[in-house]
């Protein structure tokens, strides 16, 4: 039977994959391709389009583990689709994504359900791209609805983590270069997913101090996570997970 902490940290993983994997995803390629913008000025106007024409420091304010310059450039590199645009486009890649990669899998209507009152009743403090993302209409199709919602509780999971980490006292990229990653595209050492995210190197290597640091980090994450997952009772927690788990092989 797991509480809510367990299942936070049991559905970290397939719920990172599955609810980013679309942002690394030949949809979103075809998508940069026919509306002739980069990959990240892609990935930044669409996923940070929520929170509406800004300027770039807004943007550089939630995506707190990418570098401010690279935040600035691919964001006005990317103006030529407006945000409105830009979020629904990001929105039908996650969609496509999904059908493609979970289409087969009956388990997705249940997971959808399940996943649906957790983004319903999580407290949005904090997490900006997450209440931007819970605003965005979700698709009738199971698939499609299970993969936008798995989206929507990463955004949460991110914000909350941003929150921590600069709690903690910790630079971004220490905390990056100090853990290992379940990244959209792969497992990832903190060097390679800290070059992924366009830091310029030299990177120095972190101390034990700061290694521990992150680790306490992981655990107020999971922490914070707990209370959003206690809506659901242990039974439905535990077929969350093994939804999830069944589907991970997908």
């Amino acid at each position: 039977m797991a509480d809510p902490r367990t299942t936070a940290v049991l559905v970290k993983a397939p719920i990172g994959r599955y609810g980013g994997g679309f942002m690394v995803s030949r949809e979103a390629k075809t998508r940069c391709e026919k509306y002739g913008l980069g990959p990240r000025e892609f990935y930044f106007r669409g996923r940070c389009g929520v929170l509406g024409e800004c300027e770039a420091d807004v943007v550089t304010s939630v995506a707190v583990f990418f570098p401010a310059a690279h935040v600035e450039e691919s964001w006005n590199g990317g103006r030529k689709l407006t945000v409105e645009r830009a979020v629904e486009v990001y929105a039908e890649a996650c969609q496509e994504w999904g059908r493609r990669r979970l289409g087969d899998f009956d388990g997705c209507a249940r997971l959808a359900e399940l996943l649906e009152p957790v983004v319903a009743q999580a407290p949005v403090a904090g997490a900006p791209l997450f209440a931007g993302w819970r605003a965005v209409p979700l698709p009738d199709d199971a698939p499609a609805r299970a993969t936008q919602l798995m989206h929507v509780v990463r955004e949460l999971r991110g914000g909350l983590h941003a929150n921590a980490v600069l709690a903690a006292g910790l630079h971004p990229l220490e905390a990056i270069l100090a853990a290992e990653h379940d990244a959209p595209f792969g497992h990832a050492a903190g060097e390679a997913m800290a070059r992924f995210l366009n830091w310029p190197e030299p990177y120095q290597k972190p101390g034990p101090d700061v290694v521990a640091m992150r680790t306490a980090v992981e655990d107020t994450t999971d922490d914070l996570l707990a209370s959003v997952f206690s809506v659901l009772n242990n039974d439905e927690s535990d077929e969350l997970i093994e939804l999830l788990r069944f589907g991970h092989g997908h």
